[in-house]
């Protein structure tokens, strides 16, 4: 690969990028930190920091309860955080919008809550092999008490979907189809849309994870058409502790709360209590008052982002990356679909991945080791664990450059 070689994104100013960006300053080890572990976590702009310390600092008051000025300040923020996700992503009412603790309480949510009530012995509900363990086990829990049957759909050794299998499993037994939008652990897109048009026409509702599928690519549920859509703020920028499940408003109101006790209730007697209306029934308690700020001020800072020039910048990255790491002798990506965004596994030659990831954290580069959470995947490649390189629209291919350099480096530290 060329390192000279000029983006195909020359209107975006990755520079300017960066400057929002107060963590990517500073140095580890002496070494200016190069921060590729996104898949994991995404680093957060001033704007999100100064939009949670105001709110600390200026609006602290828990919401809809209170009369008082800052209760109503404060309710005012975190409502408006509502109304942007639900933009953001198209939704058609901020009924569709829960606020959750992130991908997983929203997988959960729907496991526990739609499954109890609707799935039964001789259902059986779709996942692929190449699933989070937060889209896997749920569906194992729910199916141990309900009688169903969990189904994989396999994939091939590209790491794709193998869609004949796929519509071949499909069948009025299938009650969910509950499938990742981008593979943390390959990087692999998946056809979602597709998916969930052929689910459809079997009966069968889809639960869509975009925990990756947010931060790189747009978003729309109405196209997608898919009935529930999970992710996590930290992943966009946003606060931890904060996620969003979207689902469909019909089936929404069929479902019983997840939790009880709080804000989901609308009242309460010994003999009966009377549930909220929606999205309050399923959030239970107080909130993450700053965490929902906090992600509709992310939200705000992509939404005054030229975002396709972002995402054509992150894409172009990806291929300097993919071609800079397929020069290197000995090294092999795991996962190489046609359709790849946000992270890259591999392996080297006699080389733990752990030991990649110490070593090159000695040069200030963060990348996660480990099998991501996706011991499946790992067991289909006949290998126990991969370090990760995932990029944001803040890296640049110099990074790319230091990262290619730091493994080279390892490889004659091990040889």
């Amino acid at each position: 690969m060329n390192p000279n070689q000029k983006s195909k994104s020359e209107s975006f100013d990755v520079c300017q990028i960066r400057a929002d960006f107060p963590i990517l300053r500073q140095k580890v080890h002496g070494k200016p930190l190069v921060y590729l572990d996104n898949a994991a976590t995404a680093q957060k702009p001033s704007l999100v920091i100064d939009a949670i310390t105001r709110y600390y600092a200026e609006e602290n008051a828990n919401i809809h309860r209170g009369v008082h000025w800052l209760s109503e300040r404060a309710t005012i923020a975190y409502e408006a955080a509502r109304e942007k996700i639900r933009n953001f992503i198209n939704a058609t009412s901020v009924q569709e919008v829960i606020f959750t603790r992130g991908t997983t309480e929203s997988i959960n949510l729907v496991a526990s809550s739609w499954g109890a009530k609707n799935l039964r012995e001789g259902d059986e509900v779709l996942i692929s092999a190449m699933e989070h363990h937060s889209n896997i086990v749920p569906w194992q829990m729910i199916c141990q008490q309900t009688g169903a049957r969990l189904a994989i759909i396999p994939i091939n050794d590209r790491g794709e979907i193998q869609l004949d299998d796929y519509e071949q499993m499909l069948s009025p037994a299938v009650k969910l189809v509950s499938i990742v939008h981008i593979s943390n652990a390959l990087g692999t897109v998946n056809p979602v849309k597709q998916m969930t048009d052929l689910a459809h026409k079997h009966g069968a509702l889809v639960l869509v994870d975009g925990a990756q599928s947010v931060p790189h690519i747009k978003v729309d549920v109405q196209w997608l058409d898919c009935d529930f859509f999970a992710f996590s703020g930290h992943k966009l920028f946003g606060p931890t502790g904060i996620g969003v499940l979207y689902g469909r408003k019909e089936i929404l109101n069929g479902m019983a709360p997840y939790q009880g006790g709080g804000d989901m209730i609308r009242s309460v007697s010994f003999e009966k209590t009377l549930y909220n209306d929606l999205p309050y029934k399923f959030e239970a308690g107080t909130p993450h008052i700053a965490g929902g700020i906090g992600l509709g001020a992310a939200i705000d800072y992509l939404s005054a982002m030229d975002i396709k020039a972002a995402h054509l910048y992150e894409q172009d990255l990806l291929t300097y990356a993919i071609g800079s790491l397929k020069d290197i002798q000995g090294l092999t990506i795991v996962g190489d679909a046609a359709d790849h965004a946000g992270a890259i596994s591999f392996v080297l030659n006699g080389v733990h991945p752990h030991d990649i990831g110490t070593v090159l954290d000695q040069d200030g580069i963060a990348i996660r080791t480990g099998h991501h959470c996706c011991q499946p995947v790992m067991e289909r490649f006949g290998i126990s664990a991969t370090a990760r390189a995932s990029l944001a629209f803040y890296n640049t291919r110099e990074e790319i450059n230091v990262l290619t350099a730091g493994i080279h480096n390892v490889m004659e530290i091990f040889s």
